[in-house]
């Protein structure tokens, strides 16, 4: 059966994830940042679990988490460990009563960094900012249970072939706790599903299929033959369950901005050939978990 995840955050359950600037941390102590930080990732850490816990009651089967989870953790003036914060005993419990209620109720979890995360840049340093800041995912989505960390392809950079090849090369040195997890999507500019599969093949690394970026940037391929490749490489993964996104575009498929999400979902944009499917379906919608479960019960979930 059909699993439909939230993504991140909501529009009316009283649940917030807090942040703060390197900016304003930078104007403190050690000491004072340390302090500061800490009671905001138990805070996160916190919503995370009621997050659970409001999924759960709503029946929704996947949540992704969002990313800055522990705000600023991997910058290169105020970024931290846990082991630093006065109270990293509290936050590693709530992160282990979170992996705790989603093995309980069957929640998938997942990650998806931010749009700088990218292995295809030609610049190093780039490069090296999003390893850091995938091993930080990692290391939150093993405490978690977490399956999936959700990237882009990135820019092409003048040259999709050297971009893609620069990609294979940075894959292959990551850690083994952020390959197992990585997932590969595509978008709405520049990579579409065929130009992703060949890699997907190559490194057994399964394709999220995201449909929105497909009627945006479709290549070559249909949506029956897209989905299709998206479930072999899952299969050819032995990761387990696909995963697919949806959402509707704000303004309709005539407007001059198809790419911009709407606040629901138009059960026209729902793909026939999902119905079957056993697969976790990430509703992209701007009404967050309203929208979810509209799209549930129009489709009798």
């Amino acid at each position: 059966m059909l699993r439909f995840g939230l993504c991140c955050l909501f529009r009316e359950q009283p649940i917030r994830f807090r942040q703060t600037t390197a900016k304003a941390l930078i104007k403190l102590t050690r000491r004072e940042r340390l302090e500061k930080i800490s009671l905001l990732c138990l805070a996160n850490c916190t919503s995370l679990v009621a997050a659970l816990e409001a999924v759960h009651a709503f029946r929704i089967g996947a949540y992704r988490i969002p990313s800055p989870l522990l705000p600023r953790y991997t910058h290169p003036e105020v970024g931290y460990s846990i082991k630093d914060l006065p109270d990293a005993s509290a936050i590693i419990t709530k992160l282990k009563e979170a992996n705790r209620l989603r093995q309980q109720w069957n929640i998938r979890l997942s990650f998806h960094p931010d749009q700088f995360v990218l292995l295809s840049s030609p610049n190093p340093e780039v490069t090296r900012k999003s390893v850091m800041e995938l091993e930080y995912q990692a290391m939150l989505a093993e405490l978690v249970g977490a399956d999936v960390i959700n990237i882009h392809g990135g820019g092409v950079y003048g040259d999709k072939a050297s971009a893609l090849r620069r990609f294979r090369e940075n894959f292959v040195q990551l850690p083994e706790r952020v390959r197992s997890r990585l997932t590969l999507e595509n978008d709405d500019v520049s990579y579409t599903v065929d130009d992703l599969i060949p890699v997907c093949k190559d490194m057994h690394i399964p394709l999220v299929y995201d449909v929105h970026h497909h009627r945006c940037n479709p290549g070559r391929l249909n949506i029956s033959e897209a989905t299709e490749q998206c479930l072999a490489s899952w299969r050819k993964s032995g990761r387990g369950e696909a995963y697919v996104h949806l959402s509707s575009p704000r303004d309709g498929w005539h407007s001059n901005n198809p790419k911009a999400h709407a606040d629901y979902i138009d059960r026209k944009d729902f793909p026939a050939d999902w119905l079957a499917l056993d697969a976790t379906v990430d509703i992209e919608a701007k009404a967050k978990e309203l929208a979810v479960l509209k799209i549930m019960r129009q489709l009798g979930h």
